[in-house]
């Protein structure tokens, strides 16, 4: 079990993880911007325990995908991708005991090229 936190500690999550196995980068508009280091999990292993009332939702385009941001701090926490909303991807940089400047195989996810934007 890891522990997320945003930057002020408003919004605490508990996500049932022991090991990061894919952790990626993402090229599409919104990631590039907020340049985070995510992992993601199955929305049940995913769980906010704090702050639910502090967060901030964000869609944009085909507003399926959901990035969430503390309303107080404004740090990405966690979102749901439109390619599949089953899943939460999720900070690493929240969580505390990560060192991302440490972490090797980051892939590049290519979300700028989004399978569902192909006619």
């Amino acid at each position: 079990m890891k522990k997320l936190r945003c930057h002020c500690g408003e919004i605490e999550a508990e996500i049932n993880i022991k090991k990061f196995d894919k952790i990626i980068k993402c090229n599409c508009s919104i990631c590039k911007r907020k340049n985070a280091i995510m992992c993601l999990v199955n929305n049940e292993e995913f769980v906010v325990t704090k702050g639910k009332d502090k967060l901030s939702l964000y869609k944009f385009h085909t507003k399926v995908a959901k990035h969430y941001f503390c309303s107080i701090c404004g740090i990405y926490t966690h979102h749901n991708p439109r390619s599949n909303p089953t899943m939460t991807g999720f900070n690493l940089g929240c969580i505390d005991e990560v060192d991302i400047f440490k972490l090797d195989k980051i892939l590049v996810n290519d979300g700028l090229n989004h399978p569902l934007d192909k006619k």
